[in-house]
């Protein structure tokens, strides 16, 4: 198959590297000829890395040569499906879109790696929106197995399972999810983040307490401070700030003070060497309290807001509740799905905690999703 990949960056070429591998015909395209150039030379060390280093077979290797670069727009014309993997700005998405629809055959399928744009609005800027669809990897693209499919309102009906193979053709696991804002990752992984912050801010602990909370007690490879850091703040908060704009300002997704200071001061975590924590040569790293009650409270504040966010995806039929649980676990390694870790729980013991923070906070971010409710009542859990 031919395709089309619009933006030369980490997330672009790491799809190029997926697509090629996969044995796909591949034009990886940029505006800028030096960032076209860069990415070449990047891919191209990465092929003999991985063959180097065994993890790729020198057969694999060779498939470097499938992909081709441009900085011609032009170029991308015989493609039979393009995916953009460029800034997340609305009206530079729509007007990218206008432009390629200009240039490509009527069957080609036109993709947006966006995590949390409408894909409904990208879509309107084109005379065939049903050709449109979601399909969304997560960084690094190459090791990362979940890709969220997003069919947009005016998408062909037979199209996200067309996708769907396509997807599975590439060696990845795809999940398919409603076109609301975050689709299933980005929404559901909020309270990660969010809750974290807010424990911080109360000064029940620290960075380090609360990290060590999660990945001690929960089994997370990283604690929420430590993968904002590693995430960036200048992706992390901007997911934040949009998600909570897209949902009407719901407070369960309100942005922090605390993130949007770090944002502004341009502490964006690992990258620019200053985050929550200080990445600097002979910076001092707090030690986390290992107090067993603390750490039990501080894991499962956080733990039954992702149920509960879950368990609210489920509810407004975002997924599917197998989906759910496959995108938390391949998408951003949860070490269960969410569903299921709340049918282990007990959903009168997750009902009876979030109603007690609700009753003690009365702030409508710990409302009880109504499914924990019905099921409980029913008598029946998520699977």
């Amino acid at each position: 198959m031919k395709i089309g990949i619009v933006g030369s960056g980490a997330m672009g070429s790491g799809m190029a590297q997926v697509l090629a591998t996969a044995g796909n015909k591949v034009l990886l395209y940029d505006s800028n000829p030096l960032a076209v150039e860069k990415a070449g030379k990047n891919l191209e060390a990465q092929f003999q890395k991985l063959a180097e280093k065994g993890k790729m077979s020198f057969e694999e290797a060779e498939t470097f040569d499938n992909i081709r670069l441009s900085d011609k727009l032009s170029e991308l014309k015989d493609s039979e499906l393009i995916i953009e993997a460029i800034i997340e700005d609305l009206e530079i998405k729509k007007d990218l879109f206008q432009k390629l629809e200009s240039l490509v055959s009527e069957d080609c399928i036109l993709a947006t790696n966006t995590s949390s744009l409408s894909i409904a609005s990208i879509a309107s800027a084109c005379q065939k929106p049903e050709r449109v669809i979601g399909i969304h990897f997560f960084n690094p693209a190459p090791l990362m197995a979940l890709v969220e499919v997003i069919p947009a309102v005016q998408t062909d009906k037979n199209l996200a399972s067309q996708v769907k193979n396509l997807v599975e053709s590439w060696k990845k696991l795809p999940v398919i999810a409603k076109d609301t804002p975050g689709f299933i990752v980005n929404r559901v992984a909020r309270p990660f983040y969010g809750e974290a912050i807010r424990v911080l801010e109360e000064g029940i602990a620290d960075c380090a307490t609360i990290d060590f909370a999660m990945t001690s007690l929960g089994g997370f490879k990283m604690g929420p401070f430590q993968l904002m850091d590693f995430i960036g703040h200048d992706v992390n908060y901007r997911v934040t700030e949009s998600v909570f704009k897209e949902f009407f300002y719901d407070p369960k997704f309100k942005p922090s003070f605390t993130q949007k200071r770090l944002f502004e001061a341009g502490y964006f975590g690992r990258k620019s060497g200053k985050g929550f924590y200080d990445y600097s040569e002979n910076a001092e790293q707090s030690e986390p309290n290992e107090n067993p009650e603390l750490l039990e409270l501080i894991f499962k504040r956080i733990l039954v807001m992702l149920m509960n966010e879950a368990a609210d995806a489920y509810f407004l039929n975002i997924a599917s509740a197998q989906d759910i649980d496959l995108a938390m676990t391949k998408g951003v390694n949860y070490p269960k799905g969410l569903l299921k870790w709340a049918d282990e729980f007990g959903l009168e013991n997750l009902q009876n905690k979030l109603d007690e923070l609700y009753n003690f906070y009365h702030e409508d971010r710990y409302r009880c999703s109504p499914i924990i409710r019905n099921l409980i009542k029913q008598n029946k859990t998520f699977y």
